[in-house]
């Protein structure tokens, strides 16, 4: 097996998926395999059960996660996308700490959006044993996460918050003594839910899998309204976190966001000129079946993140 070239060196998910692996972590696995056209073991990735059985299997399989599920019609995430990114901001941490990864529950992460499948959390304490704090403006999806968090015995390693403001990311959400390594956001990609759906039908087109005969759904990974979409799509919300990261300057080492589109930059990075950011960085990475990008930024320059990373290690040894 190769390893697939989009993928993070680090990314546990190289060559193609070990179905009995899975299916003897997860057995329930085997009632949704299929062999593709070509003649691999696979699931039907247009059954959104499919798809939520078989996350629940590499979890159980690769990360050790015993117990995880999310109330129907949200979104379930492809797991190597996610994975990747966590490894991405590693990287981006390690370069201001003389090429060593922080690992430790001292590191602390805030996943902005956290939702009803936890899966930043999750990955990144099973990785690197990363401590975080999720946020999300959605009750429900923070009673799921919670349940999940609980059922498997992780709450001293990932708190929830709720942002009490909808309109709001980040500006009242934290506490004043509060530090984090580094924030991670998946925005809403799509400006309307008629977005969101051609979006969905392009990909269907592209997988190859429209079928004039077969009713595939909408939504293949599922995702609420505010999973998917907000008003002025993810430009908007980039923007916008852009903005009250200001705020939060002095709390936070690296501000990070996933854009998946590359022509949303522009834009992004004049928001960021204008913030004042001391240090921005376009880190590139595979998201699924598309070329997607982190962009990081931080309010602190190199000695001050270097400072930063050494206290918290003074403190970790004391």
């Amino acid at each position: 097996m190769t390893a697939k070239p989009t993928l993070h060196p680090r990314n546990r998910h190289q060559g193609r998926y070990d179905f009995p692996a899975l299916i003897k972590a997860h057995p329930d696995l085997g009632r949704f395999t299929i062999t593709n056209p070509y003649g691999n073991p696979s699931i039907d990735f247009a059954n959104p059960e499919a798809v939520r059985v078989f996350n629940r299997a590499l979890l159980k399989a690769q990360y050790g996660i015993q117990h995880w599920d999310i109330p129907a019609d949200y979104l379930c995430p492809p797991i190597p996308g996610r994975a990747d990114y966590l490894h991405v901001l590693a990287d981006l941490l390690a370069a201001d700490n003389g090429g060593e990864i922080p690992r430790g529950p001292q590191v602390r992460a805030l996943d902005v959006g956290v939702g009803a499948n936890c899966i930043y959390p999750l990955l990144g304490h099973s990785d690197y044993r990363w401590s975080f704090l999720g946020s999300d403006i959605d009750p429900v999806a923070l009673a799921s996460a919670k349940a999940i968090v609980q059922a498997n015995g992780l709450t001293k390693a990932v708190a929830l918050r709720q942002q009490s403001n909808s309109k709001h990311i980040l500006s009242g959400l934290l506490q004043p003594d509060e530090r984090f390594d580094v924030t991670l956001s998946n925005p809403p990609f799509h400006s309307s839910r008629d977005e969101a759906t051609r979006g969905s039908q392009r990909k269907w087109k592209n997988l190859g899998k429209q079928d004039p005969k077969r009713k595939l759904p909408v939504l293949n990974f599922g995702g609420q309204n505010n999973e998917l979409w907000c008003e002025g799509g993810e430009i908007r919300f980039v923007s916008q976190l852009i903005s009250e990261s200001v705020a939060c300057a002095p709390q936070v080492l690296w501000f990070t966001s996933l854009v998946s589109k590359a022509s949303n930059l522009p834009v992004i990075e004049a928001a960021l000129k204008k913030a004042g950011a001391v240090a921005v960085q376009t880190l590139a990475m595979g998201q699924g079946q598309k070329q997607s990008r982190v962009v990081a930024w931080s309010f602190h320059d190199a000695a001050a993140r270097k400072a930063w990373h050494a206290q918290r290690q003074g403190k970790s040894q004391a």
